[in-house]
């Protein structure tokens, strides 16, 4: 394609997109007309197949495909009210990648949606890890208080290991050691580097409500607060399993460390990047 056809059909994609509650999206009629497609009758059974590929990984149809009425004029100033459908990013995307390629409409169309979507992807990628860090981060400070605690009520840096594996076993029914094994952990590395967003959720979670009952019960010493976090940790465990969450069964997550210099080594970049503009 030439660079002037590629300019206009960017242009006519730029104008035809709308925003509806804060969301990008476009007219299924008119993106009917933007890739080629004379006939509704035709377009729609591309929409089919791209509604089927949305549902095949997982996404909500409905969330990308919702189905709206519009008015169009008729001629001699009357119109008439059509079915139609408020497409997202992508559910472009999808309708691109199951159209005909050989229209140039739709050859500039599956680039020009994957390009933003990966962009997007990238962006939910990078915010899913942050998260993960600062959930890390987070289980660290609490482990921190709670050693500080149970310090001043008799407990020791061993016992506190103690406590805490037993916390784990509860949590996961498995060993600190079953489970480096299980989750390929280094030896020389803490289970919670490698456990997803959710187990150092539920990890922290535990911790937290040990802290204050041990705080609010007056518990002392090894025995009281082992047995008071074993409990908390079953608690947790419980509240997952009746969501369907069986947290030993979950796939262990990239190091948590090798993720967290990957983040700074892409803020230091951008930072570069911004300066030499």
């Amino acid at each position: 394609m030439k660079s002037e056809e590629i300019q206009t059909l960017f242009e006519q994609f730029e104008n035809a997109a709308a925003t509806v509650e804060d969301i990008e999206c476009w007219s299924a009629r008119d993106l009917q007309h933007l890739l080629g497609y004379a006939k509704w009758e035709n377009f729609s059974k591309v929409i089919e197949k791209a509604k089927e590929s949305c549902s095949q990984v997982g996404h909500n149809v409905a969330d990308h495909f919702p189905d709206v009425r519009k008015m169009v004029p008729i001629g001699s100033g009357a119109e008439k009210e059509i079915d139609d459908i408020l497409l997202t990013r992508y559910a472009c995307y999808l309708i691109a990648q199951n159209g005909d390629p050989r229209k140039p409409q739709i050859a500039f169309a599956q680039t020009y949606f994957a390009v933003q979507t990966r962009r997007a992807e990238l962006i939910e990628q990078r915010l899913l890890e942050t998260e993960r860090v600062k959930a890390r981060t987070k289980l660290q400070e609490t482990e921190k208080k709670l050693s500080g605690i149970l310090y001043e009520r008799g407990v020791n840096d061993k016992g506190f290991a103690i406590i805490r594996s037993k916390g784990d076993q509860a949590l996961f029914r498995l060993t600190t050691q079953q489970m480096k094994t299980r989750m390929g952990v280094p030896e020389n590395r803490p289970v919670a580097d490698f456990l997803p967003t959710i187990s150092i959720k539920a990890k922290d979670f535990a911790a937290e409500m040990t802290n204050v009952n041990v705080q609010s019960k007056d518990l002392q010493g090894e025995p009281a607060i082992t047995k008071e976090h074993v409990d908390n940790n079953l608690a947790v465990r419980k509240m997952l399993l009746e969501r369907g969450i069986v947290p030993e069964n979950l796939p262990p997550a990239e190091d948590v460390k090798k993720v967290e210099r990957r983040l700074k080594s892409e803020e230091k970049k951008a930072l570069e990047n911004k300066k030499k503009k």
